[in-house]
């Protein structure tokens, strides 16, 4: 009988739950989840430091293949290429209800009733929710993509979320080719846009990370420059590699008040600043709103993605950045009954993924 991880608080031990697989109905597609890899925010509900409705399963950053087509599911995906059973899919984390005020105005992403995979509670008799199960079912409304086939599971589990986050990052920061671009936290978001700036023909790509293991690995992406993250160091360092006027497009990903500071303050006049980082709070950070006028600033919050920006992703893996080390971003594989080592394993890894094969 298939079976799902399910998660009741932190603290509590991951529960392996047996179920019946339900026939989809009307437009849902049922999955076989193939491979999940354990992004930062799953760590962070499963060690307290977030909150989810519970019970639920945990697993946004899904890779599987199509085991069965609701009767009015179609067998085409959202940019219209043919499916079947077995195919490969992965889809958008965020569904919109496509009716109500944010739908309407392009921002689905932040729908007023929404439907998150990995995100939502779920009944012990139809775990389907998470991508740490044997099975994931697609509501209606989802936004699925046929997976390339020069794409392979561990690189396409985290495009629906860190790929695709980048992609949003990089369309809301403008023109990346000619412009210098910097990048706080080489994380995995963090290496990514370094290889998404890095293909766009940034002129320079500067990334800034207090490990020097992070840093190193940045500059397989195509970091042109590194930096601690020491301020003193790094503003050096930024103003000597952009004739002293300080970056284009200043990328956010770390997270914390000091490089909010920081991204303001390595911004060029007439620059723009994407803050993505700060999903959780990080307390005050200081703003001269004089400055930001005087310099002219361009401030743009990033969070989730608009579904076009998956399919950027998965065009991007498949095609300019197929070069990128991709595969050894993803360090550990673990069958699903091994789940809780997983995560283990994955809070001993910061800036890099841990995979759960739920079909080991």
């Amino acid at each position: 009988m298939p079976r799902a991880v399910v998660f009741k608080g932190a603290g509590q031990p991951l529960e392996l739950v047996p179920f019946v697989v339900p026939e989809p109905q009307g437009k849902e597609l049922l999955v076989r989840v193939t491979c999940c890899t354990l992004c930062r925010s799953d760590l962070y509900t499963y060690s307290g430091r977030r909150t989810e409705p519970t019970p639920t399963v945990l697993g946004h950053e899904i890779v599987g293949q199509i085991a069965a087509f609701g009767p009015d599911a179609p067998h085409v995906d959202a940019e219209g290429n043919a499916v079947e059973v077995g195919s490969r899919v992965t889809w958008a984390v965020a569904v919109g209800c496509g009716s109500c005020f944010f739908c309407h105005d392009d921002l689905p992403q932040k729908c007023e009733r929404p439907h998150k995979y990995g995100h939502h509670r779920v009944a012990l008799d139809r775990p389907l929710g998470g991508g740490l199960s044997e099975f994931v079912l697609l509501v209606p409304n989802t936004f699925w993509l046929r997976v390339p086939d020069e794409v392979p599971d561990a690189v396409a589990a985290p495009a629906n979320c860190a790929t695709a986050t980048v992609a949003a990052l990089l369309r809301h920061a403008g023109p990346i080719a000619g412009r210098s671009v910097l990048v706080l936290g080489a994380g995995v978001l963090g290496v990514t846009a370094c290889a998404m700036a890095h293909a766009a023909g940034a002129k320079a790509v500067m990334v800034s990370d207090p490990a020097a293991a992070s840093r190193e690995r940045a500059v397989k992406f195509g970091a042109t420059h590194t930096f601690p993250a020491e301020t003193s160091d790094l503003a050096t360092g930024v103003r000597d590699a952009t004739h002293g006027r300080g970056a284009d497009i200043v990328l956010e990903l770390a997270g914390a008040a000091a490089t909010v500071q920081t991204a303001f303050t390595l911004t060029r006049t007439g620059g723009t600043v994407v803050l993505a980082g700060t999903v959780a709070p990080v307390g005050t950070v200081p703003f001269d709103p004089e400055n930001a006028v005087r310099r002219m600033l361009t401030i743009r919050g990033v969070h989730n993605y608009h579904p076009r920006d998956l399919v950027t992703a998965l065009k991007f893996l498949a095609g300019a950045g197929r070069g990128f080390p991709w595969r050894g971003l993803v360090v550990e594989e673990y069958p699903l009954e091994q789940t809780e080592q997983a995560f283990t394993a994955a809070q001993g890894q910061p800036g890099l993924r841990v995979a759960v094969l739920p079909g080991e």
